[in-house]
């Protein structure tokens, strides 16, 4: 393995993943235009998913950013951040990326942008205070292998068009409930396939944002530790990281993926992942944003018993 490795691999599954999305959209307005009978529904829909993917592409970063209450910071504001977020770009050979800080007590930290040239990197005031040097250096690695690895677009167009679908399905499906019909019962079928859709695809968007996340952060965790040639820092990292049980002020499920670690709070509960010191089922980490804070610690380690 070498570091970004999967750039080109990103950038496809980006634009399939924009491709899929407008597929999907054109299909729902399709099927809501013909059981409202009213055929300008599919041409908004057509419309609604190309202006969102341009938007998705090009100002993500801005609303994870948004969302999440972070603010940029300069030099003057924190140099101890910015010096060691100089030394990893100059290792790791990448251009400094915008810092932000998240006034929060929750450790925690996340990198978005499209690309490296635009790319941001956010930590929380509780992350800055809970760690040190060397284990900041391994959170900043992490971050700065998402941005090398071009995870950042990818993470971040998932997150703005997957909230986009769960939230036309419901639209639709509200909307089903005051009436429509089928135009006089030519397409039954498709009708009911087009029920299935709505119901399951806010379901399988989910599904595939927190496949995407799951692998992302082992990825991210290798490079960084080849970055920083010390997985140790990074592993001290996450479990500190891991023993703090309060979620983030501002946890959201649209943006939890794009974080170090969940930001609901440790390994558990309202995410649905288990405490660190219980064994996670098949089912349940299937539906987890990041993968156990324990197989991640323990896949650091193995990396360095190795070298």
């Amino acid at each position: 393995m070498t570091l970004y490795t999967h750039q080109s691999s990103n950038i496809t599954k980006t634009w399939l993943l924009m491709g899929v999305f407008l597929g999907l959209v054109a299909f729902l307005g399709y099927f809501a235009s013909v059981y409202f009978g009213d055929p300008s529904i599919l041409t908004f829909a057509i419309i609604f998913s190309v202006v969102m993917n341009i938007s998705a592409y090009w100002f993500s970063d801005k609303i994870a950013l948004a969302v999440s209450g972070a603010k940029e910071i300069q030099m003057k504001d924190n140099p101890e951040l910015w010096r060691t977020a100089e030394n990893i770009a100059i290792a790791s050979g990448l251009p400094m990326p915008r810092l932000y800080i998240i006034n929060d007590s929750a450790p925690n930290a996340f990198a978005t942008g499209r690309d490296k040239k635009h790319a941001a990197i956010a930590v929380t005031t509780g992350l800055l205070a809970k760690l040190e040097k060397l284990e900041l250096e391994g959170v900043l690695a992490h971050e700065f292998a998402h941005i090398g690895n071009k995870d950042i677009l990818l993470m971040s167009v998932v997150a703005v068009l997957v909230g986009l679908i769960q939230i036309m399905a419901d639209w639709i499906i509200r909307f089903s409930l005051h009436g429509g019909r089928d135009s006089d019962g030519k397409h039954p079928i498709f009708l009911i396939v087009g029920f299935v859709l709505l119901i399951f695809s806010p379901i399988i968007a989910m599904l595939i944002q927190l496949a995407i996340s799951r692998r992302r952060e082992f990825l991210a965790d290798a490079t960084g530790a080849l970055i920083t040639r010390y997985p140790e820092g990074l592993a001290s990292a996450l479990e500190k990281i891991s023993d703090y049980s309060n979620p983030l002020a501002k946890a959201n499920k649209g943006t939890a993926h794009m974080f170090i670690a969940t930001p609901f709070g440790g390994d558990m509960n309202k995410d649905g992942i288990p405490d660190k010191k219980q064994k996670a089922s098949f089912l349940t980490k299937i539906f987890m944003t990041h993968p156990p804070m324990e197989e991640r610690i323990r896949a650091l380690l193995g990396e360095r018993t190795k070298q």
